[in-house]
């Protein structure tokens, strides 16, 4: 939910679509006030937008949708930061990333998933077998990801620290490759990467985030944006439809996972197999996420990735938790 090549990010490709309206069953602040609101929305691989078509919530949107396409979390951020969008959506990690550089960014709602998918991959012919075999080996993952922050908790627990491993810090795409050609010695991801190795691969799961990740994963927003009274109202009904299609995909993974297949060009079965694990389910931003959130940046700082001490709650906006009580509960 990261890094280098930013420039290259935001020249990601970028579609827009919506129309004038207002989707029945939908919170809105007044579609006549949204009518000139254009919302900038980070994604990532057949994820918001997919799965928001899917659960048939794009439909008479009352603002404009411009999509940007990033290749992981800490970049998108990045990008939020900067204005270049407005709201998107991350794992764990990325926002103690971004906020441990003072990032002008807020999270703005929480949901919570699988954590057997955020895994430490090893071929399946390594004779690597537990986390502590890893002293000395260099493991793909990207940097500022929820992977990240489980590889340090994995460690932690077995016993080591990234001094005693190499970090090879590749966006997916390259790690994959990395992996398949034995360059590096294990890789931490998360589906569907995960499924996909397993599958086409026979990669092997050598620790997963059981007892090391959170399993959260949130919509940030840019806090210029927040600032905006038009930007925000658009934000809170889109968080709102995303909370809801999340919700969807949950009851429907079959129809979720023929739609992610196809729009992130992957394989169906690998795509059933991440729908399985079970999606994000929207929760409550309430104290208990921002407090593991809290313990995460902490273990961040102890492993001097931060330079600093985070305060963790400074970079929480909870304005629209009123308005998602009926999708979290």
């Amino acid at each position: 939910m990261r890094m280098r090549g930013f420039s290259s990010v935001l020249a990601a490709v970028v579609v827009a679509v919506g129309i004038a309206g207002c989707a029945q069953g939908q919170t809105q602040s007044g579609a006549a006030d949204l009518a000139g609101v254009t919302l900038k929305v980070g994604d990532q691989k057949g994820n918001q937008q997919t799965l928001l078509t899917a659960a048939g919530l794009l439909n008479n949107l009352p603002y404009k949708i411009e999509w940007s396409t990033f290749p992981s979390g800490l970049p998108e951020l990045e990008a939020a930061s900067a204005g270049a969008i407005d709201v998107g959506a991350v794992g764990n990690t990325p926002p103690i990333l971004a906020a441990g550089g003072n990032a002008k960014i807020a999270v703005v709602a929480a949901s919570k998933g699988n954590v057997e998918s955020d895994a430490i991959l090893v071929p399946a012919d390594s004779p690597l077998r537990t986390v502590a075999d890893l002293r000395g080996k260099k493991i793909a993952v990207a940097q500022g990801s929820s992977a990240h922050g489980q590889v340090l908790g994995n460690l932690h627990n077995a016993g080591l620290s990234t001094s005693d491993v190499t970090l090879s810090f590749l966006q997916p795409a390259d790690a994959y490759a990395a992996f398949n050609q034995h360059q590096v010695d294990a890789w931490a991801v998360w589906d569907p990467y995960t499924s996909q190795a397993q599958l086409d691969n026979g990669a092997r799961i050598l620790a997963d985030g059981t007892g090391t990740s959170n399993g959260y994963t949130f919509d940030v927003a840019s806090t210029k944006s927040l600032a905006d009274a038009g930007k925000s109202a658009a934000i809170k009904d889109y968080v709102v439809r995303l909370a809801q299609a999340r919700k969807w995909s949950d009851t429907h993974r079959a129809d979720w996972a023929a739609a992610w297949a196809r729009d992130a060009g992957i394989k169906p079965e690998v795509a059933l197999k991440a729908a399985n694990r079970g999606p994000d389910v929207p929760v409550p931003l309430q104290d208990t996420v921002v407090s593991s959130e809290q313990a995460l940046a902490d273990a961040f700082t102890d492993a001097k990735v931060l330079r600093s001490k985070l305060d963790f709650a400074n970079f929480v906006d909870r304005r629209f938790v009123p308005d998602l009580a009926a999708v979290t509960g």
